[in-house]
C-alpha cells in the first residue's frame, strides 16, 4: 500500500489522464460508469426488496455490502463516474497541473454521460426487463425514490457531501492499493458505509428516481431539484474534503519524495 503522499502523486496523475482523454472515450467510458453504478443500485433493490419490512436496518446493511460492485467495475474494470472525477481532477486542478476549463469540460460530459448510462438502465432493466416494476421490487423502489425526493435542499446538500467524501476516500485508496485484492477491498468498505448511512449519490439518483418517474411514483422536476443539490454535495465533498484537504495535508511530502526520485535517478 503507498503512503498517503505516495497517493497524492498517484491522484494527481490519474487526474491529468482523465483530462486527456478525447471525447469518445470520455462518452463511452461517462456512459458506462452510470451504467455501473445503477447495476449496483439494482443489486441492492433485488437483494433487500423482499426482507426490507422484516429485517428493518439490517435490510439496508446487506443493500449497502452488495452496492459496491458497481464502483468496483468502474475502478478496476474500466470507466469513468463524476463523483470520482470530482476528487482525482480536483487534485491535479490544486496541483497546477489542469486548469479550470478543462476540469469544467471533463465534469461536464461525464456527468451528462453517467446521466444516460443510468436512465438507460432504470428504463431497459428497470422498467421494460420489469426488474424494478412489480411487487416487492417496485414498493421498495418508490420507498427509496420517495425517501430522497421528501428531503430538503439542505438535507440532499449535506447528504451528497457525506457520500462523496467516501467515495472519493474509496478512489483515493484504490489508487494506493497495490494489487486487485487491496482495490476491491478499499472501495468495498467505504462505499458499503455511505450507503448503509443513507447518504446521497447524484448518479445513483439518475437511476432510482427515473426508475421511480417510469412506475409513475415520481417527476422529473422531481428529480432535476433532488439532483441539482445532490450533485452541488456531491461535488464540495470530493474536492473539497478529499481533494482538498488531502492536496493541503500531503502536497509537502509529495513534492520531496518527488525530489528524492529525482536525485536518485540523477545519480
Amino acid at each position: 500500500m503507498m503512503n498517503p503522499a505516495e497517493i497524492l502523486t498517484a491522484t494527481i496523475h490519474h487526474g491529468q489522464e482523465k483530462i486527456k482523454r478525447p471525447f469518445l472515450e470520455k462518452a463511452v467510458l461517462g456512459f458506462i460508469g452510470g451504467a455501473m453504478i445503477s447495476f449496483g443500485y439494482l443489486l441492492y433493490i433485488r437483494a433487500i426488496a423482499s426482507v426490507a419490512d422484516e429485517l428493518g436496518s439490517l435490510a439496508s446493511l446487506i443493500g449497502a455490502s452488495v452496492f459496491p460492485i458497481g464502483l468496483i467495475v468502474i475502478l478496476l474494470g474500466g470507466g469513468e463516474l463524476i463523483t470520482s472525477n470530482m476528487t482525482a481532477v480536483s487534485t491535479s486542478f490544486f496541483a497546477k497541473k489542469v486548469t479550470l476549463s478543462e476540469l469544467l469540460k471533463n465534469w461536464l460530459i461525464i456527468t451528462v454521460f453517467n446521466v444516460l448510462g443510468a436512465i438507460f438502465v432504470a428504463f431497459v432493466f428497470g422498467h421494460l426487463v420489469g426488474l424494478t416494476g412489480i411487487g416487492a421490487y417496485k414498493t421498495e423502489l418508490l420507498s427509496l425514490a420517495q425517501s430522497k425526493i421528501n428531503a430538503s435542499w439542505s438535507q440532499e446538500f449535506l447528504s451528497g457531501i457525506g457520500c462523496n467524501w467516501f467515495v472519493g476516500l474509496a478512489m483515493w485508496m484504490c489508487y494506493g492499493a497495490k494489487d486487485a485484492a487491496g482495490k476491491v477491498l478499499a472501495v468495498w468498505f467505504p462505499v458499503m458505509a455511505f450507503v448503509a448511512i443513507g447518504f446521497q449519490h447524484s448518479i445513483a439518483n439518475a437511476f432510482v428516481i427515473p426508475a421511480a418517474i417510469f412506475e409513475n411514483g415520481a417527476s422529473w422536476l422531481d428529480f432535476a431539484h433532488n439532483f441539482l443539490f445532490v450533485y452541488l454535495g456531491n461535488l464540495f465533498g470530493g474536492s473539497i474534503f478529499v481533494a482538498g484537504f488531502y492536496s493541503l495535508g500531503y502536497r509537502r511530502q509529495a513534492r520531496e519524495q518527488e525530489e528524492l526520485k529525482n536525485k536518485e535517478k540523477s545519480y
